[in-house]
């Protein structure tokens, strides 16, 4: 019985993990593959620039402290201060654009969500996918629509550096904002992967004399 349930939990195994993984991407877009490399510093503070002149303006990401994203993305906290906090003169304070939430809602319909846990909840590929669909639409209020999320309230924000990046360079640095968001979402993942590979190499050394004990505790057993 035993070797059953084991057998079903390794045939579930990658079915629940697609799940965890997110969705699909909507039905007019093909679900395009985020390049996430929390490994990058580069790509991610490239990233961080991105977000904050793009999307801080209107969204938070309040459970992200600044002085955390200086020191895990290798960035001089002066330069931080100087160049990153709009909003605050405190770098122990999360990202946060202090806009009226009631006046958001006017404007957009609904007030824009703090972006944390965006990745974590739609999957980095659907924020991915989503940021590559904006097409124009002439029936809706921004001018524009996306093929991900249908009527979305959402103006192109990121329009202007579409054309000046062209289709290739655009691309590109979704992509790095996308790794961003990601390493915003979890900015722990690194050190718990990295640790991860320690607990199992202790496990395995730890199984040799638990094993051995096990093996003589029961020598005399019939």
């Amino acid at each position: 019985m035993k070797k059953i349930f084991l057998l079903l939990a390794l045939m579930l195994s990658p079915v629940m993990a697609l799940a965890a993984g997110g969705g699909a991407c909507g039905s007019l877009a093909k679900c395009e593959h985020a390049p996430v490399d929390l490994h990058n510093k580069e790509s991610l503070q490239n990233g961080a620039k991105i977000f904050i002149s793009y999307c801080l303006g209107c969204h938070s990401a309040k459970y992200l402290r600044y002085e955390r994203m200086a020191q895990d993305l290798e960035i001089d906290p002066k330069l931080v201060e100087e160049y990153m906090m709009f909003t605050t003169e405190k770098i122990g304070e999360g990202m946060d654009p202090k806009t009226n939430k009631k006046d958001q809602a006017k404007w957009f319909g609904n007030a824009p969500p703090d972006l944390s846990l965006e990745t974590r909840l739609q999957s980095p590929d659907w924020v991915y996918t989503y940021l590559l669909n904006f097409y124009p639409d002439d029936k809706r209020p921004w001018g524009v629509n996306n093929r991900v999320f249908k009527d979305v309230a959402m103006p192109h924000v990121l329009d202007s550096m579409e054309q000046e990046l062209g289709p290739e360079g655009y691309k590109e640095a979704v992509g790095d904002l996308v790794n961003f968001m990601t390493y915003m979402a979890e900015p722990i993942r690194t050190t718990r992967e990295r640790l991860g590979w320690w607990v199992l190499a202790f496990l395995a050394i730890l199984f040799v004399p638990v094993y051995l004990l096990n093996k003589e505790y029961w020598k005399d057993v019939k």
